[in-house]
């Protein structure tokens, strides 16, 4: 065969691969990783991702609170995407870092079953007596700082000479996310720990147009599956650094006490630094 025509065949038969697998690379963790999945049942972890940190000995138990007023909630609920709490107390629990207590709307239900405990509609023996209830040592709050679609990759160099590949890589998109994780003590308000984690995956699309070489080309959606998965991936990314940080923690201190006035003091103040 010409090889002239060896070329195109070739980069035709690429751009055929593309188009006959699946719609998107798989997301990444600070790389390409995987993401949250499997189930927990107490301390033990089943399918879980190899890749989440764990702990030996778990830290404490946990409320997970979400803003679902801030405007990266508005914008999940835009692209269709649910809560992030189900998915985070699956990764938590899966770690065996903390142990995770109601908090949410469940919390609607547990005391439901306590009113009706007390209204004397409950059999005897069902043990709803007060003094049960665990509480929540730390609250952890996510949040999603940036999570968007960027530009085509690669569109100037698969152009070749077949129209076909040029509107393969021209509509190949990168899905990005960064999140953060918030620890925060519930007894004295003071944040324990914070940590930042991003994930990116790719799409591949094509959309229906008509090419040049004789080809002609069907449709192809844009889904958005990809992005909610590169979400999860960040924050999944986001814990594995928590924990990392908190295998090593070291409670942060203020001479003279945390919440005392501080080492910094102000002209006329009353603190022990503004005296001085």
């Amino acid at each position: 065969m010409n090889a002239t025509l060896v070329k195109p065949f070739a980069l035709a038969a690429f751009a055929g691969l593309l188009l006959s697998g699946c719609g998107s690379t798989a997301p990444s963790m600070g790389g390409n990783k995987g993401v949250v999945s499997g189930a927990a049942g107490g301390g033990t972890a089943e399918g879980n991702n190899s890749q989440l940190e764990k702990c030996s000995e778990t830290l404490g138990t946990v409320a997970l609170q979400e803003e679902t007023n801030a405007p990266w909630y508005y914008e999940l609920r835009r692209n269709q995407l649910g809560s992030t709490l189900p998915v985070l107390r699956l990764m938590i629990q899966q770690s065996n870092c903390f142990v995770i207590v109601e908090r949410g709307r469940a919390m609607n239900n547990m005391m439901r079953e306590r009113e009706l405990e007390a209204s004397g509609e409950m059999r005897q023996g069902s043990n709803f007596q007060k003094g049960q209830m665990v509480s929540a040592d730390y609250t952890m709050s996510p949040s999603i700082q940036f999570s968007g679609r960027t530009g085509g990759a690669g569109g100037g160099l698969l152009t070749g000479k077949l129209g076909l590949l040029g509107a393969v890589a021209g509509n190949v998109k990168r899905n990005e996310a960064s999140t953060t994780l918030l620890l925060i003590d519930n007894r004295s308000g003071v944040q324990i720990a914070a940590a930042e984690g991003t994930a990116g995956n790719f799409d591949f699309g094509l959309f229906g147009a008509a090419f040049t070489g004789g080809l002609a080309g069907g449709g192809g959606g844009y889904a958005n599956t990809p992005q909610g998965k590169v979400v999860v991936a960040a924050f999944a990314d986001s814990f594995n650094q928590m924990v990392k940080s908190l295998r090593s923690y070291k409670a942060q201190t203020v001479k003279g006490g945390l919440g005392t006035g501080g080492r910094l003091g102000v002209d006329g103040g009353s603190t022990p630094a503004s005296k001085k």
